[in-house]
């Protein structure tokens, strides 16, 4: 499997995780994100990188979700970051962060 098919992968499965969360209204990307062009891979709301330079093994995951009113973020990012490495293959090689990015 590619490193292409592998961050393909990751992010879907990323996406899913994070959208199963009670509290997450819906996923939206950064700034990076938004300025990127139409037609990039993998959902919105999803930044999917490798962990160091030297094209080792870890991934890092970068998950921006909008919150539900009545709905403490603290709670929702340590749930959404639960999530995410119980649904990932090999949670010891991905790093996790989750921003909330507004509420809905």
């Amino acid at each position: 499997m590619t490193d292409q098919d592998t961050r393909a992968q990751l992010s879907a499965t990323v996406a899913e995780a994070a959208l199963g969360v009670p509290g997450v209204a819906f996923l939206r990307p950064g700034l990076a994100g938004l300025l990127r062009t139409a037609g990039r891979s993998g959902p919105a709301g999803v930044r999917i990188g490798r962990a160091d330079t030297d094209g080792g093994d870890g991934w890092t995951a970068e998950v921006f979700v909008v919150l539900r009113q009545g709905h403490r973020a603290v709670d929702v990012t340590r749930a959404v970051r639960a999530a995410v490495l119980r649904a990932v293959a090999d949670p010891a090689a991905v790093t996790v962060g989750v921003t909330v990015t507004g509420f809905a």
